[in-house]
């Protein structure tokens, strides 16, 4: 009477667990296993919030809150990075570029919902602001945006890279990547994460990146008065001690990345750290140099944006020389690898 009993019990845990081992499993080039997302899956009967809801038994549905409009969409993860990819990166680029920003823009989405961070979004998983989320637009918008004729010619594009990656995220270590940073233009060379302040984060450090000096972007400046400059500082930082007759002599940089970006610079009493510096005056980088004239000063910069992260400029370059979309992201995150969603529901 023993085994039978045995058997029976056996039986039954073997039932109750396997639904949990199958709903969701991360596979492919690297092994990893979401237990926040699995948990989430196998109660989500008992959440309000459908987060892992299928369309299509293969990916999940997402809810999207519109921040021009105040609403919040619910749609499958694919057919946002359509609006994503499209609104992130040129359609231009080549395909292994394309392919790469929907990697990286799929395990930010990813990432924000196994850790639930609705801050911001009004409870949903994402937002649509380009300085809080990612960039986006429907399909209709990029219809009255960009015209039939790209639509025709570009969108179909756009999807392939999507399609062709679908489900893949980047991983470090066997775990979802936190920060899947891109940015448009480097200045030779990628910013360590860890020197601009960001804390040691493995996969983001300073890499080369050859072949964004042929982008527009490369090199800019700004010119503004010394007044104007004064005013924009005392208002920011009031103990700075800033005026318009003693600003020429009190900026000094104080120090530098290895890529050449500020991180802080002395200006009057103040110490300011080179990405507040490079938000208050609207500058394209970190990565600055300045000339003081008569009644103005200049900031020649290079590179645009962040400077951490995937340049997608240098991302399409990688891919015009041959490279695929794995190369290129194991070149700009440091140590990651690619594994892919897989949702049994």
């Amino acid at each position: 009477m023993k085994k039978p009993i045995i058997f029976l019990i056996g039986t039954m845990i073997f039932c109750i667990l396997l639904p949990v081992l199958i709903s969701v499993l991360f596979y492919g080039k690297n092994e990893v296993a979401s237990s926040e997302i699995a948990k989430k899956i196998t109660q989500k009967s008992e959440q309000k919030k459908d987060t892992y809801e299928t369309v299509d038994s293969k990916s999940p549905t997402i809810t999207v809150y519109h921040c021009s409009k105040n609403t919040i969409e619910k749609m499958d993860i694919e057919t946002f990075l359509y609006g994503v990819v499209a609104s992130e990166m040129s359609s231009d680029f080549s395909e292994e570029a394309l392919k790469a920003q929907a990697i990286a823009a799929r395990t930010y989405i990813i990432y924000k919902m196994e850790n639930n961070m609705t801050q911001g979004h009004n409870g949903a998983d994402i937002c649509t602001n380009s300085n809080h989320c990612q960039a986006y637009a429907s399909y209709d918008e990029l219809k009255n945006k960009k015209g039939d004729e790209w639509m025709k010619n570009s969108y179909p594009k756009i999807k392939q890279a999507v399609d062709d990656t679908k489900g893949m995220v980047l991983t470090y270590d066997s775990e979802l990547v936190m920060y899947p940073l891109y940015f448009a233009v480097s200045a030779g060379k990628t910013e360590s994460a860890e020197e601009l302040g960001m804390g040691k984060i493995p996969y983001l450090k300073s890499v080369d990146s050859p072949g964004d000096e042929e982008s527009s972007k490369f090199e800019s400046s700004k010119e503004i008065t010394l007044s104007d400059l004064a005013y924009i500082i005392s208002n920011k930082y009031p103990k700075s001690g800033i005026t318009s007759s003693n600003i020429r002599d009190s900026i000094s940089i104080l120090s530098r990345s290895e890529s050449g970006g500020v991180i802080e610079l002395k200006v009057g009493d103040s110490v300011i750290k080179g990405a507040d510096f490079k938000v208050l005056l609207g500058l394209n980088s970190t990565n600055f140099d300045y000339s003081i004239g008569d009644n103005t000063i200049i900031f020649n910069c290079k590179g645009y944006g962040e400077g951490v992260g995937m340049s997608q400029w240098g991302a399409n370059v990688m891919a015009k020389d041959g490279k695929s979309y794995d190369e290129i992201l194991k070149h700009y995150y440091t140590g990651i690898n690619i594994g892919n969603l897989k949702f049994n529901l």
